[in-house]
């Protein structure tokens, strides 16, 4: 027996295709039933990969008689929150309002017009049911209270926050003042900031490689390598293959939810990046190395792009793929290399997990590399032999376009073609399926378009990545197709009042229109705009797109200083603009002589990454553009050329610093 979610694309609805609860997609004749039933409409969001929303399923959703009084008092809709991420915003800002926190599985209440009256997370069965029971009673005798319990609700979330205009754009004080406030919050014994629960601060992280770059101050530089190393030895990081986990449940890294996303890892390889590039780091390195490796072997897809995510459980346990006791290391390993292995990973016989489980840690590196490496190629054998966490294989838009821009970064920086390739893989299949008359679809999956419209976050994360690829090939492709996006999204996610809204001009209403110029996850749809606008505006030397950028940075002034953390890419894209950019452009012979080895040689940590075009005349020229952190802190010369001695390799290096 299945319901109507059978017939969905997303992986998330289709778990829950086998409910006995008679579960609608997000349609207008979803609520259109509910008044002509005249009923409240029960909202599920969630992703197929989260840890809560498979125990809330199997307590409730899968229970006959917790299903039935479902159907009964309600019209059920469950959406994706990936697929539909406008829809994930405006409730999970309602939920958040109502009750102080968010989450997921997100659970709201709707009149059949929308509007919320009750938000809550995760419920067992208990409870649900009785929220079941209070939701009916009042609906059927307080009906007038809760239509205007749910009004009021809408009136405050349509009182918009103040626009980008409403503020200055930022200066290097401002952002001087955002990393001070780091400062003071930053966990220096054990890295990240905060407590527990420790998500991975990337955005943050690539402000602070930035802001660095420009002002090297050490203290800035510290946060740096005492938050990467401490993510990269604890058990958030699988120490066999590669790949971060969502986040630590505890302040030491120690304990992760299992689930792997693309874009964490997307985000992280970038950062990893930069962090050797700055510092030489070889933890860095083998980090890059091997978060590379996971994306292109455990997410990568037959179409050319990559996966939303892997599981948080296996089975229907978290951890049972991951989680190892020192008997089974022993069974796998025999008992000298299991014991060895044991005491090196930090698995005890009480475990740091549940069950007597151990995550794997790597507080230090091994004094016998050979040996560790035959352990881990045994260990990942063993592990292979497991039970695997579910994959969710849907292809959205917006991480892609991070992973992209991560991997032709990565290629061109370790001299590795092969992440160029899988970076132009992947940008042939989103500009090939996903783009359609100049618009955006937000994900697809085995080939197929899926039906939802790219938000403001898909059109500044692609074109973001397809001008990192244009960098490392210089194939035009790539940034003509960034600037279309760009110049479509400025036109159709424009806020009056300055930014730009999450959803365009012609998407589906809801009771807000979404926006929220803050970094969740991964970078807003205004501030990944604000980034890819900077971007484009360099590589064609455009004031105007420049000025597109800087114009929504306002809020960075407004709240970086402030609230920083929830603000990492805007800073880091404020520090961008303000830092750059600056170009050294060398003209010459192209193929294999000397200036194409000289220009080769520079591409190490701290120095440039290098991509060679045909100028306008159609000579060869090789532009060697410094970042700053990952930003091109680079013009484009247009109009003249620098004639420059350069015989070595030295020359060259000299030269661009």
């Amino acid at each position: 027996m299945t319901n109507r979610l059978a017939a969905a694309t997303s992986p998330y609805l289709l778990q829950h295709a086998g409910n006995p609860v008679e579960w609608w997609e997000w349609t207008p004749e979803a609520f259109e039933e509910a008044r002509r039933r005249d009923v409240p409409v029960l909202l599920s969001v969630g992703y197929a990969a989260c840890h809560w929303c498979h125990v809330m399923a199997h307590e409730c959703f899968e229970d006959e008689a917790t299903a039935a009084a479902m159907n009964t008092a309600f019209v059920n809709i469950k959406v994706d929150r990936e697929e539909r991420p406008d829809i994930d915003a405006v409730y999970m800002e309602a939920t958040t309002a109502m009750t102080g926190s968010g989450g997921w599985p997100m659970t709201c209440l709707l009149t059949p017009d929308g509007a919320p009256f009750f938000a809550g997370t995760y419920f067992p069965r208990p409870q649900f049911l009785q929220l079941i029971d209070a939701a009916t009673t009042a609906w059927t005798t307080r009906r007038a209270d809760v239509v205007d319990a749910g009004q009021r609700i809408v009136a405050a979330l349509a009182e918009a926050p103040a626009g980008a205009q409403d503020h200055p754009m930022p200066t290097l004080d401002t952002l001087d003042s955002a990393a001070a406030m780091l400062a003071e919050d930053i966990d220096l014994t054990r890295g990240g900031f905060g407590g527990a629960p420790k998500f991975p601060p990337s955005m943050v992280l690539e402000f602070l490689l930035r802001h660095h770059a420009r002002t090297s101050n050490p203290a800035v530089l510290m946060m740096v390598d005492t938050t990467c190393e401490a993510m990269a030895r604890g058990g958030m990081y699988d120490q066999l293959a590669g790949g971060f986990a969502r986040y630590s449940v505890d302040a030491d890294w120690v304990v992760p939810h299992f689930e792997k996303m693309l874009y964490d890892n997307a985000q992280l390889l970038r950062v990893y990046l930069h962090w050797w590039r700055s510092t030489s780091s070889p933890l860095a390195l083998k980090v890059v190395r091997q978060t590379a490796d996971f994306l292109l072997r455990d997410l990568g897809t037959p179409e050319g792009g990559f996966a939303s995510a892997l599981d948080a459980d296996t089975d229907g346990v978290e951890g049972l793929t991951y989680a190892w006791t020192p008997a089974q290391l022993r069974e796998a390993l025999g008992d000298e290399d299991g014991d060895w292995a044991a005491r090196l990973f930090g698995v005890t016989p009480t475990g740091t997990f549940e069950h007597g489980w151990s995550t794997l840690q790597l507080r230090r590196d091994p004094d016998d590399a050979p040996r560790f490496a035959s352990i881990c190629a045994r260990l990942i054998d063993a592990r292979a032999a497991r039970p695997q966490p579910g994959r969710d294989d849907k292809v959205v838009t917006s991480w892609n376009g991070l992973a992209i821009a991560a991997l032709a970064e990565t290629g061109a920086l370790l001299g590795e073609p092969r992440y160029v390739d899988a970076a132009r893989a992947c940008a042939s299949l989103l500009v090939d399926l996903h783009l359609v008359d100049g618009r955006l679809a937000r994900t697809s999956r085995d080939g197929q378009r899926g039906n939802a419209a790219g938000v403001a976050q898909d059109y500044g994360d692609l074109a973001e990545g397809l001008l990192a690829l244009y960098q490392a090939t210089a194939e035009p492709r790539w940034l003509e197709v960034a600037g279309q996006l760009l110049d479509t999204a400025v036109d159709r996610f424009d806020r009056p009042d300055g930014g730009y809204f999450d959803t365009a001009d012609d998407a589906e209403q809801l009771v807000r229109r979404p926006w929220d110029p803050t970094d969740n996850v991964s970078p807003s749809g205004q501030n990944a705009l604000a980034g890819a606008l900077l971007t484009y505006s360099a590589l064609v030397g455009s004031d105007r797109h420049r000025e597109l950028a800087v114009g929504v940075l306002g809020t960075v002034s407004w709240l970086g200083p402030k609230q920083p953390r929830f603000l990492g890419w805007g800073c880091a894209v404020a520090e961008a603009a303000l830092a750059g950019p600056l170009q050294i452009a060398v003209v010459g012979e192209g193929g294999s002589g000397p200036l194409t080895a000289a220009a080769r040689a520079i591409t190490s940590p701290g120095a440039v990454v290098v991509s060679a075009s045909p100028d306008a005349a159609g000579s060869p020229l090789l532009a060697l553009r410094p970042l700053v952190g990952g930003a091109p802190a680079a013009y484009v010369c247009r109009g003249f050329v620098c004639d420059l001695p350069v015989t070595t390799p030295e020359d060259l290096r000299r030269t661009a610093k």
